[in-house]
């Protein structure tokens, strides 16, 4: 299931409409039924809240209005570093990061 944070495609029919970011997920009061509150990506930013389980969360199609709409999980992408090979990126995921103190002039 998509949770906070996660990036989702928002479709109206069988067209990508706009992305969106989940901002918070709430239980409802009926039984598996949850309040999810999304960040639509557009200019201007705008916010919205829909009643949904947890199957339209994780992608199934249901109605609005009347309208088919299906919420779709963007899937994050590994960008490699140009000259930089798949054993070197998974090291250097392996690797513990450390924090690099600002220091001011």
């Amino acid at each position: 299931m998509a949770s906070e944070g996660d990036l989702v495609l928002v479709y109206h029919g069988d067209q990508p409409f706009v992305f969106a970011r989940i901002e918070q997920i709430e239980p409802d009061m009926k039984k598996d039924w949850y309040h999810v509150t999304l960040l639509l990506l557009t200019i201007p930013l705008q916010t919205v809240t829909w009643i949904l389980t947890d199957r339209y969360i994780d992608g199934e199609v249901f109605t609005m209005g009347g309208q088919p709409m299906r919420l779709e999980e963007v899937k994050r992408v590994a960008i490699r570093k140009e000259g930089e090979s798949r054993d070197q990126k998974k090291d250097a995921h392996s690797r513990q990061a450390r924090v690099i103190p600002f220091k001011r002039p």
